[in-house]
């Protein structure tokens, strides 16, 4: 049996975190990561399109929370202990810098996760922490105050434990045999699936800014349009698709979303149009693009409302202004599915809020057991918001742990 003084099972951003903040806090204590595959950090390698969207640019704690659909109560006061500024502090300090990007984003200057890997390893390897691949564990229990973990190369033993798995099934299934609840995973951050004539042939249109909300729910959402060869992306649908991931599921992906490309009431749209059928009245509609949309877009939304290319603005009658106007500002569209968004899969679920002491991120249940990052059921809107809490919980409860 290996002793240690303390074990973080999970190496991932919140593992490596917690793991290189203890050994620093307190160099007596050994501690190691056990990782389950060849080699850690492999979300980190993929995030941000391979740059590593590291946090998000807000810094309010009552803002931030804002972007979690769950852990927003739970993660305000851990947000006033460890929050955005004291991120970018703690990587400019080891020598990485980061940028801010026009929406919020940020990412190293260098625009490479491998900056990020490396900074951990180099840290990790200057602290002394012992860094274990290929240990898949088998079995978590507790005996006589002591933790025992069994992992596929052999059995560990210590005082105290940090589960930063992620979304792994597996760990939250060993949790339960310790008497945790698990919330069933369901995917959080997801694209949806489109089949509609007026979408069809424009893949790669974006919209800057529409309003969005699923028919017969409250759930709505604003921000860029994307649309892509499959359906609709980008922030709008995602912070949808996270902040209803339990409401859509109920409802197996398939549901209809009611669009306002425009931003704009009906009955506004309507009187601009009413104005535009005068000063514009020999030009054709299909030609003469309004209220910033895109080209292709805004063509597809004349043709869907009886119109040709040929109908000119002073041609247009009442039942097409009016189709006209529903298309800008309510376009009914059927959702039959959902897409994985890029490489990172996001889900809701994991351990419940409940069982844990946010002050401490220490399970109520166990003493000395402890978690970081998305092992509980915490997922935020993507943006850089789901590393930001796995590196606040990872240093909260390091900082514990480390006492």
């Amino acid at each position: 049996m290996i002793e240690k003084d303390v074990i973080i099972i999970g190496g991932g951003a919140a593992g490596f975190f917690a793991a290189i903040n203890i050994a620093e806090q307190n160099p007596h204590l050994q501690v190691a990561i056990l990782e389950r595959g060849k080699e850690g950090l492999q979300k980190v390698k993929v995030s941000g399109g391979g740059r590593c969207n590291v946090t998000h640019a807000e810094f309010i704690p009552q803002e931030l929370v804002q972007n979690y659909p769950r852990g927003e109560k739970e993660l305000l006061g851990p947000f006033h202990q460890f929050t955005t500024g004291d991120t970018i502090e703690w990587f400019e300090k080891r020598g990485v810098e980061l940028k801010t990007e026009e929406d919020g984003r940020m990412f190293p200057v260098s625009n490479s996760s491998q900056t990020i890997i490396d900074c951990f390893l180099r840290e990790a390897k200057k602290h002394h922490v012992d860094i274990l691949y290929n240990h898949s564990v088998k079995s978590i229990q507790n005996q006589n105050n002591l933790w025992q973990i069994e992992t596929s190369q052999g059995l560990f033993s210590c005082e105290k434990v940090l589960i930063a798995t992620g979304s792994n099934t597996k760990i939250w299934s060993l949790l339960e045999t310790v008497g945790h609840s698990i919330a069933k995973p369901i995917p959080s951050l997801f694209t949806f699936n489109i089949n509609d004539k007026r979408i069809k042939d424009i893949p790669g249109v974006v919209v800057q800014n529409i309003g969005i909300h699923v028919v017969d729910s409250d759930l709505y959402s604003e921000g860029p349009l994307l649309i892509t060869h499959w359906g609709m992306s980008a922030p709008s649908i995602l912070k949808l698709s996270a902040f209803g991931a339990l409401e859509l599921a109920k409802r197996d992906y398939k549901f209809q979303i009611e669009i306002n490309f425009i931003r704009k009431t009906y009955e506004d749209c309507m009187s601009v149009l009413k104005d535009l059928k005068l000063s514009l009245a020999k030009k054709t509609v299909f030609k003469s693009t309004q209220f910033e949309l895109p080209k292709r877009l805004w063509q597809q939304l004349v043709l869907a409302s009886q119109m040709d290319t040929e109908t000119r603005w002073a041609d247009m009658n009442k039942l097409q202004l009016e189709n006209f106007v529903n298309q800008l500002t309510q376009a009914i569209f059927k959702v039959d599915g959902k897409s994985t968004f890029k490489e990172e899969f996001v889900t809701a679920g994991g351990i419940d809020l409940k069982e844990v002491n946010f002050k401490t991120f220490e399970s109520r249940i166990h003493k000395n057991l402890f978690f970081a990052g998305e092992v509980l059921n915490i997922d935020a809107v993507t943006g850089g918001f789901n590393f930001q809490n796995a590196w606040t919980s990872a240093y909260i409860a390091a900082k514990h742990i480390s006492k």
